[in-house]
């Protein structure tokens, strides 16, 4: 049986971060139920101590969402511990996701700490937690660029406090695939005891590299638990996106040899609920989720697919949520495509000439026109009929 990969989405917490992206109590608990059904291992439904909205909507989730492992976010302080655990009370399984920044630059610029004063401080906040649950993540902010030795030294110490989970975040964007895995790799050998811990990611696509990152931690670094959002929403340039990660480890099986509990049939619809409620739309030409995922207008392509999907889609459409590939047709269509559309629409061609002719039309408006609709399309194949008839009509 193959290893499990845990599925962490922070779509409601890290996604909301994206500027304008706020959500209401409301399509918090929408988008909840949605990844509830898509079977999300871990959900981070917010940051309790941020705000009372975020309390109450963190709790409404609790009370509500019974399959998924409900999570608040919590710094590493007694009162955000103590309200993340009070808000999160209702689930019947949850966790307390703790952090506290481990980089030179973090603790000298941002937290005015010593590296003692934040190794103490760690401990005594995963400690606090565990008196909540024996479910709590700790994360290391900015720990790609944090000082190795130190790092493990932290690491080792919140896991002896009772972390099972420690997440290791890129959290501006700033490592490369191969030095990733590299570190994820390094703390698992280091760590004396690693082993009572799984290890997991957040990256964030400062560069374009979340997903790359993340899947490269993931193979070639033995982390178990990808943190991510829908539609790769989050901070600045966003987050690993869930739809990509989780497609990628379900269709290259046989690369990673890992199986994700997620229903990716669910996954279009919950792209489309956290664009409408967020109202930042899908680029068309996203992966797995974008309106052009399963498109097709080069005419060969449209042919291949016509005759075997799997030409040209390693995916089926149909398993992320989406109705169907779609031939879209255009100047760059074959004469397959254009007759293929019209006998689906009803339309037969009684003879090659009649074809030949009607996709002669077809060409000169596609020329004009960067998409023909199947208005058009029937429109180009009555003409030759009224022609053939010797009637004329406009």
């Amino acid at each position: 049986m193959a290893e499990k990969l845990i599925i962490f989405d922070t779509t409601l917490r890290d996604g909301e971060q994206s500027p304008g992206a706020s959500m209401t109590r409301e399509e918090k608990l929408r988008i909840a139920r949605q990844l509830e059904r898509m079977r999300v291992d871990v959900i981070e439904a917010g940051f309790a101590a941020s705000s009372e909205g975020d309390f109450q909507a963190v709790r409404a989730i609790a009370s509500e969402v019974k399959d998924s492992t409900i999570c608040s976010l919590a710094r590493a302080n007694e009162r955000d511990i103590s309200r993340a655990a009070e808000a999160l009370r209702p689930a019947s399984r949850f966790r307390i996701h703790t952090f506290l920044a481990t980089s030179a630059l973090h603790m000298e610029k941002k937290l005015r700490m010593s590296p003692d004063q934040v190794y103490e401080q760690a401990r005594r906040a995963v400690r606090q937690a565990r008196s909540f649950t024996d479910d709590v993540e700790f994360s290391p902010e900015d720990a790609s660029r944090s000082d190795m030795d130190f790092l493990c030294r932290v690491l080792e110490g919140v896991i002896a406090e009772g972390a099972s989970t420690i997440n290791v975040p890129d959290t501006v964007g700033y490592a490369m695939p191969d030095g990733y895995a590299a570190l994820i790799r390094e703390l698992r050998e280091r760590i004396p005891n690693s082993d009572r811990a799984v290890f997991s990611v957040h990256c964030h696509d400062d560069l374009g590299l979340a997903v790359a990152n993340s899947l490269a931690a993931v193979k070639s670094g033995g982390a178990r638990q990808i943190e991510c959002t829908i539609n790769g929403l989050g901070e600045r340039a966003g987050n690993t996106a869930l739809e990509e990660v989780v497609m990628a480890v379900k269709t290259r099986r046989d690369h990673f040899g890992l199986d994700v509990r997620v229903d990716t049939s669910q996954i279009v619809a919950a792209s489309q609920l956290v664009s409408e409620i967020t109202g930042f739309a899908v680029q068309p030409n996203k992966a797995v989720v974008g309106a052009n995922a399963f498109a097709h207008a080069s005419g060969i392509h449209q042919d291949g697919v016509l005759k075997a999907r799997d030409t040209y889609e390693i995916m089926r459409a149909e398993d992320v949520g989406w109705s169907a590939n779609k031939i879209v047709l255009g100047k760059l269509s074959g004469r397959t495509a254009f007759k293929q559309r019209l006998r689906e629409l009803g339309v037969m061609m009684d003879s090659d000439a009649e074809l030949n002719a009607a996709f002669a039309r077809f060409k000169a408006l596609a020329d004009r026109e960067a998409i023909v609709s199947d208005g058009a399309l029937v429109a180009l194949a009555r003409q030759g009929e009224a022609v053939n008839s010797g009637s004329a009509h406009l």
